[in-house]
C-alpha cells in the first residue's frame, strides 16, 4: 500500500499540500493519511479528494497519542511516498514576555514533534519517497519579537538539510520550504499576542501558489524551497550580510518604534 502521511492537516498548507498531492499523484497513491487534532476539518476533504482518507485525530506533541501512528505503521506495513510535516504555530512577543507554556508549546509542536513523526515513519519511506518539512523564511535568521518560532524553524532547515544528506543512499529526497508570511489561519494565533508587521502584510502569499512550488521542489530534489522574489532576496541578503549587522539595525529600529510610542 502506498501512502502519503500529512500533519497540520485540518488547515492552512498541510490541508492544501493534501489537496494538491491528491490531485497531482492521486493515481500513485492508495492512502492519504491526514494527522491533526481537529477531526471534523479533516472530515470536511473527505469526498471532495479523488483519494481514500484515513484520519488521525490527535495532538503530535503527546507522544502517548501518537501511539496510534506507530501502531497503524506497525499493522499496515506502507510504503510511505510522501511524508509531509506541516504542523506548527507561532506567538508574536519578546522572550519571556509571552507564557511559558507559548513558549514551550512552539518548541514542542514545531522541532520536538516534527522529529518525532519523522522517525517513526522514516523506516516506512519508499525509495525515491520524498519528505516535505514546512519551515519558514524565518528560519534564515534571528528574528527579535519573533525570536522563539524563528529559532524552531531554524531547527527545521538545519535538520531537514542534515537529513537529505543521509537520505541520499536510499534515493529519498527531503525539502525544506521556506516561505514568507502566508495567508492562513496561522496568523490569526501568531496576533493573539502581537501585531504583524506591515511589511508582512504587504509581502503575504499565496498559500496555494506556496505548495505548488514546494511540492514541484520535491519531485525536482531541490533540498530548498523558497517561494516568491521577495523571499529569495531575503535569503541572499541573510547570507550576504553578518547577522549581527541585521540584528543591530533591527534593534534600532525597535528602539525607535518604542521611544515613539511614549
Amino acid at each position: 500500500m502506498k501512502i502519503a502521511v500529512i500533519t497540520g492537516a485540518s488547515s492552512g498548507m498541510g490541508m492544501e499540500t493534501a489537496i494538491q498531492l491528491a490531485d497531482r499523484f492521486g493515481k500513485q497513491l492508495d492512502e492519504i493519511w491526514l494527522i491533526a487534532r481537529r477531526r471534523e476539518r479533516m472530515e470536511a476533504l473527505d469526498g471532495h479528494v479523488p483519494v481514500r482518507l484515513r484520519l488521525f485525530p490527535m495532538d503530535i506533541t503527546d507522544r502517548i497519542q501518537l501511539e496510534q501512528l506507530k501502531i497503524a505503521l506497525e499493522t499496515e506495513m506502507p510504503k510511505v511516498v510522501f511524508l509531509v510535516n506541516a504542523a506548527g504555530f507561532g506567538k508574536i512577543g519578546t522572550i519571556g514576555s509571552l507564557p511559558l507554556e507559548a513558549e514551550m508549546g512552539m518548541v514542542q509542536l514545531n522541532a520536538q514533534a516534527l522529529l518525532t513523526v519523522t522517525h517513526l515513519v522514516l523506516p516506512y519511506m519508499a525509495r525515491n519517497g520524498r519528505i516535505i518539512q514546512y519551515a519558514s523564511a524565518a528560519a534564515f535568521l534571528p528574528q527579535p519579537g519573533f525570536a522563539i518560532y524563528a529559532a524552531t524553524k531554524a531547527f527545521v532547515l538545519s535538520y531537514s538539510r542534515g537529513l537529505n544528506t543521509e537520505l541520499k543512499s536510499r534515493g529519498i529526497c527531503v525539502t525544506a520550504v521556506c516561505p514568507g508570511p502566508v495567508k492562513t489561519e496561522f496568523f490569526d494565533i501568531a496576533e493573539t499576542t502581537g501585531n504583524i508587521p506591515l511589511y508582512k502584510r504587504l509581502a503575504m502569499a499565496d498559500p496555494v501558489k506556496v505548495v505548488k512550488q514546494a511540492i514541484t521542489d520535491s519531485v525536482m530534489g531541490k533540498s530548498i524551497s523558497v517561494y516568491g522574489i521577495t523571499m529569495k532576496l531575503f535569503l541572499i541578503l541573510s547570507k550576504g550580510i553578518p547577522h549581527s549587522w541585521i540584528l543591530t539595525i533591527w534593534g534600532c529600529l525597535n528602539r525607535k518604534k518604542t521611544a515613539e510610542k511614549r
